[in-house]
């Protein structure tokens, strides 16, 4: 079944409660963090609750990032030895500008998971892209290596790098946004919104759901439990879809057997794209728990 990464739920890595806590909300993925919301003083302390964490605790499917400082902050190279110890599933590079930040960073996972004996390419990577320089470099940050499995926009330095600030409907971002999209779909990895900071405009929230679903994002960071439902529900195919998907299926295996290359659904010509977002469609509805596996068709 297709990975879910619907949401990603910030948690600062120095607070013992969020940690310790952090998988009964249910989020698809938790980001640990020890860049931005961590203080300078706080570094250190950060990492081994972090560390302690993941290596003593059960998140259980739930998937672990661990967000490092980067590595010209000082803090991340000890980021790297002690959360590659930690094996979480991802490590996510922050403020990343062009493939020469990835290169560097996987040359260092690398290294520590030979001293712990692991298999190269156990921990994987994700890149957060928050700067016109590194929205520019999309491409070539997504394919800059196979343990990438995804990106995501930081918009808070993203816009203040563009000097102007963010608005209601999100017009600043639309290019990057874009870009970010079809950086994704061309190397084949996730991409992931950035946080929605107004917990106040649930209105706001939502149409911004909304319009990162419709062009193409995979999910969305969030920094608030009470966010994961609105992304989820809105990220789940909804009955319609999961039963105009199912005719589309049905459909296309009657013309196969008739041999027959063109069919109709509801009065709608059906070819190669629809047929694959109708099996797109069925797959997320699995992964989402609403769809059995194997009731594909509308005759299950």
């Amino acid at each position: 079944m297709a990975k879910l990464r619907r949401t990603m739920l910030y948690v600062p890595g120095n607070n013992a409660g969020m940690v310790k806590d952090a998988h009964i909300y249910r989020s698809d993925s938790v980001m640990f963090d020890l860049e931005d919301s961590v203080s300078i003083d706080e570094k250190d302390s950060a990492r081994f609750l972090v560390y302690k964490a993941l290596t003593t605790l059960d998140y259980g499917e739930i998937e672990t990032v661990v967000r490092i400082n980067s590595i010209e902050s000082g803090f991340g190279k000890e980021d790297i030895k002690a959360m590659v110890r930690a094996k979480p599933n991802v490590i996510r590079l922050p403020k990343t500008e062009k493939a020469e930040d990835i290169y560097e960073v996987e040359s260092l996972i690398e290294k520590e998971e030979k001293n712990e004996g692991y298999s190269i390419g156990t921990i994987k990577l994700m890149a957060a892209i928050e700067s016109p320089l590194g929205v520019l470099n999309a491409l070539s940050i997504a394919t800059s290596s196979k343990r990438l499995i995804g990106i995501a926009i930081g918009a808070e330095d993203y816009v203040t790098c563009l000097k102007t600030s963010r608005s209601e409907d999100g017009i600043e971002l639309l290019f990057a946004r874009s870009q970010l999209v079809n950086a994704a779909r061309a190397a084949g990895i996730y991409a992931l919104d950035t946080v929605y900071s107004d917990l106040s405009n649930e209105e706001g929230f939502i149409k911004e759901i909304k319009l990162i679903k419709q062009l193409g994002f995979d999910g969305k960071s969030v920094i608030n439990p009470r966010q994961i439902e609105p992304v989820h529900r809105i990220f789940t195919p909804t009955e319609d879809e999961i039963t105009f998907a199912k005719k589309v299926i049905e459909g296309i295996k009657t013309a196969k057997s008739n041999k027959s290359g063109v069919i109709a659904v509801e009065g709608k010509m059906v070819d190669k794209p629809i047929v694959e977002r109708a099996e797109r469609i069925l797959e997320l509805a699995k992964s989402s728990g609403v769809l059995e596996a194997g009731k594909e068709s509308e005759n299950d």
